[in-house]
């Protein structure tokens, strides 16, 4: 219920939640409580925990090299979860475990419904699970207590909004555009449509993520959405300082950056 009760916190606030994304164990296990204590700190209100997986093909060039400094550190399913413990024996942040499918099934779906909850995660969100063939795995999940996320696209057609809707609890995740993750220097047109189709067949909150990174893109979307995510240009700060001891500040202060931008903005 984290993830609900945020939203219905951040409705009432009457501004959107900023929402972001790390790949766990980058660059090590170890340090990922830390960031995401940093991120909370400075006004992140919802993380997407990254499992490392080897072939990422919904991600960009950024989060692709997150994902092998990951592994290279030693970091799989297991360890995502060790790190979701960890952060929740300090924090109540809600947290969706942001995966691939084949991970999460080499562990065995019904172990990780059981383990994810254990370790505190609030819902799972798998990119390359398409709603068409949710039907099997959804009741798991949400029968363990976790939300399920699904993405819809400015491609989907009615049809498939509808089953995400369906689908989903917690929140929708809109992609921004189609491609691949990556920042971007303008916003798609597209937004406002998809959040409008979106808005007719479903009253969950609605978070729009793929290319935001600056202040004022995060006003934009937050303007038209409940929530904005912001992903890649956090992966790149993790880039450049993980191995310094600068890298929590940097990232407090960029999340502080976005945060501000969103006070008074409201969709």
């Amino acid at each position: 219920m984290r993830i609900a009760e945020m939203f219905a916190r951040k409705a009432k606030e009457k501004r959107p939640a900023l929402i972001a994304y790390v790949t766990a164990g980058d660059p090590s296990p170890d340090r990922t409580p830390a960031i995401v204590a940093a991120l909370e700190r400075g006004g992140v209100d919802l993380i997407e925990l990254g499992v490392p997986f080897s072939d990422p093909i919904a991600d960009g060039p950024v989060i692709q090299a997150a994902s092998e400094r990951a592994l290279a550190a030693g970091t799989n399913v297991p360890r995502v979860l060790e790190i979701a413990e960890q952060i929740r024996q300090k924090s109540q942040i809600p947290i969706l475990l942001f995966s691939y499918l084949n991970p999460l099934l080499r562990y065995g779906m019904d172990a990780l419904a059981k383990d994810a909850v254990r370790a505190g995660v609030d819902g799972v969100l798998l990119t390359d699970l398409t709603v068409e063939e949710a039907g099997d795995r959804v009741p798991k999940l949400r029968q363990a207590g976790l939300d399920t996320v699904f993405l819809a696209s400015p491609t989907s057609p009615a049809r498939r909004l509808e089953l995400v809707a369906r689908y989903s609890s917690g929140f929708v995740y809109l992609v921004s555009r189609t491609g691949v993750t990556g920042e971007r220097q303008t916003l798609s047109d597209s937004i406002g449509t998809l959040v409008g189709s979106l808005r007719q067949v479903t009253q969950l909150p609605l978070a729009v993520g793929f290319g935001i990174s600056t202040p004022d893109q995060a006003a934009q979307v937050g303007r038209l959405a409940d929530g904005v995510v912001v992903g890649s240009a956090f992966v790149r700060l993790l880039e450049q300082y993980g191995q310094s001891d600068e890298l929590e500040s940097r990232l407090e202060t960029y999340a502080r950056s976005l945060s501000e931008a969103l006070e008074g903005v409201a969709a």
